[in-house]
C-alpha cells in the first residue's frame, strides 16, 4: 500500500477500502507537523513562560493509551533536558480512591487527543484544586479536559477519524517537544527539518518487506531504550489494536532480564535504534538477540544492524530527542499493512471506539 502525502484540510475522497482512513491520516503527518511548527509556536512560548514563572519542583504526567506513550516521551525529555523529576500520574488515586496529595509546586501535564476521558478530566480538575499548575495538551481546544485545566495547548492535528491514532500521536510528540524547548529557552530551530524528514520516511517502502515477512507472525516483541522506548510501546499498541497481534514492548534493559527467556527464532523482535546514546545502549541488546538466533528488524540506525537483520533505515543526523517523531512512522505503516494483509480493517478495530471513556 503506497502512501502519498496530502495536505490536511483539503477536500479529498477516501475510498471505502479497509485501512483507507488510516493510510490517509498517516500520509498527512508531514503537513500536520509543518503546520504546528509554522503556526503553533506562539502558544507554546506563552504557556512555557507561565511554567517558568511558576518554577515547578516536580512534574506529573496524566494520559491514557497512545497519549500515555507521548507522555512517557515527555518524561524523558523533561528529566534529561530540564533536570526535573517527572512521574506518570495514576488518575484513579484522585478519582476512584479520592486521594488528596499535596500538589503545590507541581506541574500537572495532561495529554489527550480528544480531551474527553472522564478520569483525565476529573483528575485534572482535582489536581488544580489541590494546588498544581495544570496544563492540557489536546487536539480539541473545546474539550472538557481543556476546560478543566488552567492552560491549554492545541496540537493542531485536524480531524482524525480512523480509530488508531497516527497523526495526533506525532503531533503530540512535537507539541510536547515545542513546549519543553520553549521552557528551556530554545527557539525550535532544531525541529525545522522534521516535516521533510517525515516525508522522506513515508516515501521509503522498506517497511512493506517487513510486513511480508511478518504476515504470519504469532507474536512480536518491540524494544528500545531512552527516547526510543515510548516508540517501542506505541508500535506494540498499534500492532495489537489493528492486527490483533500479541505484541509486547520492553525497554532494552528489561528485555535482558526475565523476558529474554521467551526469545527464539520463531518470534520477531523489532528494535528501535536511534543514532546517539539510546542507540549505543541498544548495541549489547542486539548482540544478545543475535546470539539467541532471534529474527530482528532494526528501525533506525543502519550501522547498528547485525548480519541477517531486516532494516528500516531512518534519516541520519536527526537529534536523538526528536527521533521518536520519525521512528513511529514506519511502525504505523507496518501495523496498517499487516492488518490489511491479515484480512482486518484497521480503520474499525473490533471492540474499539475513537474515544475511550475510563473512570
Amino acid at each position: 500500500m503506497t502512501i502519498t502525502p496530502t495536505s490536511p484540510g483539503v477536500p479529498h475522497s477516501v475510498p471505502a477500502t479497509p485501512g483507507a482512513k488510516m493510510a490517509h491520516e498517516i500520509s498527512e503527518q508531514p503537513h500536520v507537523l509543518a503546520g504546528l511548527l509554522d503556526s503553533g509556536r506562539k502558544q507554546f512560548v506563552a504557556v512555557a513562560d507561565i511554567i517558568k514563572r511558576t518554577s515547578p519542583r516536580f512534574v506529573l504526567l496524566a494520559a491514557r493509551g497512545t497519549s500515555d506513550h507521548a507522555a512517557l516521551y515527555a518524561k524523558y525529555l523533561i528529566e534529561i533536558s530540564l533536570g526535573l523529576p517527572v512521574g506518570l500520574a495514576s488518575p484513579s488515586t484522585l478519582t476512584a480512591y479520592g486521594a488528596t496529595p499535596q500538589l503545590e509546586g507541581v506541574l500537572w501535564l495532561a495529554v489527550s487527543q480528544s480531551g474527553g476521558s472522564p478520569d483525565l478530566v476529573e483528575s485534572t480538575a482535582a489536581a488544580r484544586r489541590l494546588g498544581a499548575l495544570t496544563v492540557a495538551v489536546t487536539n480539541s481546544p473545546g474539550s472538557p479536559l481543556a476546560g478543566a485545566a488552567q492552560h491549554h495547548v492545541d496540537i493542531l492535528a485536524g480531524s482524525e477519524t480512523a480509530v488508531a491514532a497516527t497523526k495526533s500521536y506525532t503531533a503530540q510528540l512535537l507539541a510536547l517537544w515545542l513546549l519543553v524547548d520553549a521552557w528551556r529557552g530554545g527557539t525550535s530551530t532544531n525541529a525545522a527539518g522534521i516535516p521533510d524528514w517525515a516525508a522522506s520516511v513515508l516515501a521509503d517502502d522498506a517497511v512493506l518487506d517487513v510486513a511480508g515477512s511478518y504476515r504470519f507472525a504469532e507474536r512480536i516483541i518491540t524494544t528500545g531504550r531512552g527516547y526510543s522506548y515510548p516508540t517501542a510501546r506505541e508500535g506494540a499498541l498499534k500492532l495489537m489494536e489493528t492486527s490483533y497481534l500479541p505484541a509486547q514492548a520492553f525497554s532494552g534493559a528489561d528485555l535482558l532480564h526475565g523476558p529474554f527467556a521467551m526469545i527464539d527464532s520463531q518470534h520477531p523482535v523489532i528494535a528501535v535504534v536511534p543514532e546517539g546514546i539510546g542507540g549505543t545502549a541498544m548495541r549489547p541488546v542486539l548482540e544478545r538477540l543475535a546470539e539467541r538466533g532471534a529474527h530482528v528488524c532494526v528501525v533506525g540506525d543502519l550501522s547498528a544492524a547485525l548480519p541477517g537483520s531486516l532494516v528500516v533505515p531512518l534519516p541520519a543526523g536527526v537529534p536523538e530527542e526528536l527521533s521518536p517523531i520519525l521512528q513511529i512512522l514506519p511502525l504505523q505503516r507496518l501495523a496498517l499493512q499487516l492488518s490489511v494483509e491479515r484480512g482486518n480493517d484497521p480503520d474499525a478495530p473490533r471492540g474499539l471506539m475513537k474515544v475511550t471513556e475510563t473512570w
